[in-house]
């Protein structure tokens, strides 16, 4: 069973939530994984800017941070579980660009957190042909959950 860890550090009711749900475990399906457990943490925008400071030396701030557990220890596995790790989401980010891409804040937090749980499973961008493989998912995965622009 997959256990999936939704926190908010700011100030605001995520009324998206519910929706991200929906799009991670059906990723997670799509995926065939069934016994992960992993955090989504939903910060602002100065918090974001400290852990991309902190972990990366960018000193600005992103939408969306990864910690995959699994990048620095060879096959976790606590309890026949995998524990991939932490995704970090600045809701300041997501409202701004929905805004910036003529969408809503649900499909923006949806992008975000399917985004961040691919790098959690080992996805990457950093050359053109993971890039697209790694983006074709995510909108495969979006537009099946009629998550659309």
């Amino acid at each position: 069973m997959n256990k999936i860890g939704y926190f908010s550090l700011i100030d605001k009711n995520i009324s998206e939530l519910k929706t991200v749900k929906k799009v991670i475990n059906y990723t997670l399906k799509k995926e065939n994984l069934t016994n992960v457990e992993f955090n989504i943490i939903i910060v602002d925008n100065d918090k974001i800017r400290t852990i991309n400071r902190d972990y990366r030396k960018i000193d600005r701030e992103t939408d969306v941070i990864s910690f995959a557990l699994e990048d620095y220890q060879e096959d976790i596995d606590l309890y026949n579980k995998r524990v991939l790790g932490d995704i970090y989401i600045s809701y300041d980010r997501v409202c701004l660009q929905a805004l910036e891409y003529g969408h809503t804040n649900e499909r923006e937090l949806a992008f975000l957190s399917v985004h961040g749980l691919l790098h959690l499973l080992g996805y990457d961008h950093m050359n053109k042909e993971d890039e697209e493989i790694m983006f074709a998912k995510q909108e495969m995965i979006l537009d099946e959950c009629g998550i659309t622009r």
